[in-house]
């Protein structure tokens, strides 16, 4: 790698804010189509799942942050209709991802299969896997609660904060993990219907030949180096939960193929890899709300090390540990993270409401150039440019106004609430 070509921190910025497709121009709103949608997922290659409602559900911020205002219903066809483009499966943790990508995922079921977690805890519920199967095979699809009526389960007093699942919850999700059953969608109580894998995916998917657990991972670590434009092995791996060794090997056999290209980035003390397909814009003017899930963000690491960022997620955090809020989303303006925005959809009073708006410090940002391309924004910029984004994403979700909290904390809260007049 000592000869290897350098990239500038700023550089790698640029390249990842591309990679991701934040900085090319948002639809207007209203006009958003299923190719758009389709585009972003080609590029993104999944989205992460998670049942926090606190602003919006996880799969929906990222879209927004890439297409602006858009019809939610684009999703939810796209994950429960044919032709079926997006589905259920553990990638980076529980995600949305192309059926041609779940068939990739088949080697990680056959793990669970092996290691049978579910099958051991069922292991003194003779004929219970076998009898959910037959639930889910003539009903489907079929909720948990659905499948515990038909088989007259019921669930206990709930003890402790866990999952409190049934023996028939735990079966569901055995077949579920094992790819017996897939999730067909989502019903608006975040609940699965679960239906047999053959009804779920598209045919000619399952027509197509199932690839050797190497030579998936070599296609997923390709999918992963493409949605990162520049990525660390680390990186890389982490994006779908892939072994650390076996991605190492893909990577090795991708730079042999010519489709990554072994480079340095300064600061970063570790090896990377560019993608060939990768943009290397010289600046960016993108601006975005990203969630705590949003792939830009998911490796924390890489935050640090490329953006200068320490960020953590207020909502597994104890309220006394909290540094920036419950659920802070980063702002990204051109190649920079700026800030952090705490946020709560107030539905009942119809308002997006700022519990908490911290700016960021350039100090921490590696290569930062004093003047030109890839400079800091100035305070003002980064109000004004905030207080726009907060006022576009209230609009598509349907609340009237931005309202900043009488005690939001942070140095940005004020500047904000004195912008009243751009966030209604």
């Amino acid at each position: 790698m000592t000869d290897a070509p350098a990239l500038t921190p700023g550089q790698a910025r640029r390249i990842a804010v591309a990679a991701q497709g934040l900085d090319r121009p948002r639809p207007a709103p209203g006009t958003v189509t299923m190719a758009h949608l389709q585009r972003v997922i080609d590029r993104i290659a999944l989205l992460q799942i998670d049942s926090v409602n606190v602003l919006a559900r996880a799969h929906l911020l990222p879209l927004f942050a890439r297409l602006g205002g858009y019809d939610v219903a684009l999703l939810d066809r796209a994950t429960g209709r044919a032709p079926r483009r997006l589905v259920e499966f553990w990638a980076h943790e529980a995600s949305y991802v192309p059926p041609r990508t779940y068939q990739l995922l088949r080697w990680r079921m056959d793990r669970y299969r092996r290691r049978n977690h579910w099958g051991r805890e069922l292991a003194h519920h003779s004929g219970l896997v076998e009898a959910v199967r037959d639930v889910v095979a003539e009903a489907g699809p079929v909720t948990a609660r659905e499948v515990h009526a038909a088989l007259g389960h019921a669930r206990g007093a709930k003890e402790h904060w866990g999952w409190n699942w049934t023996p028939a919850k735990h079966a569901l999700e055995h077949l579920f993990e094992v790819g017996e059953i897939a999730a067909a969608y989502r019903t608006s109580q975040f609940e699965r219907a679960y239906d047999l894998t053959d009804r779920v995916l598209p045919a000619a998917v399952l027509a197509e030949p199932v690839l050797p657990e190497e030579d998936a991972v070599r296609a997923l670590v390709a999918l992963s180096a493409r949605a990162h434009g520049v990525a660390s092995v680390r990186s890389l791996a982490d994006y779908f939960r892939l072994p650390a060794a076996a991605t190492a090997r893909a990577v090795a056999e991708l730079v042999d193929a010519g489709t990554l290209e072994p480079v340095t980035v300064r600061g970063l003390g570790r090896p990377a890899y560019l993608h060939a397909d990768a943009r290397r814009p010289r600046r960016t003017a993108a601006r975005a709300l990203l969630a705590p899930f949003d792939p830009l963000v998911f490796e924390r690491r890489r935050l640090v090390a490329g953006w200068g960022m320490h960020y953590r997620i207020g909502i597994y955090t104890p309220a006394g540990q909290r540094t920036h809020g419950y659920y802070v989303l980063p702002f990204l303006l051109g190649e920079h993270l700026v800030g952090r925005v705490d946020l709560k959809a107030d539905r009942a009073a119809g308002v997006l409401r700022v519990r908490a708006a911290h700016a960021e410090a350039p100090a921490a940002v590696p290569g930062l150039p004093a003047t030109g391309g890839g400079a800091w924004p100035t305070p003002g910029t980064v109000v004004t440019e905030l207080a726009a984004e907060l006022a576009a994403l209230a609009r598509w979700l349907g609340l009237g106004e931005v309202v900043v909290d009488a005690d939001a904390g942070g140095d940005l809260a004020a500047p904000l609430a004195v912008q009243r007049g751009l966030l209604g």
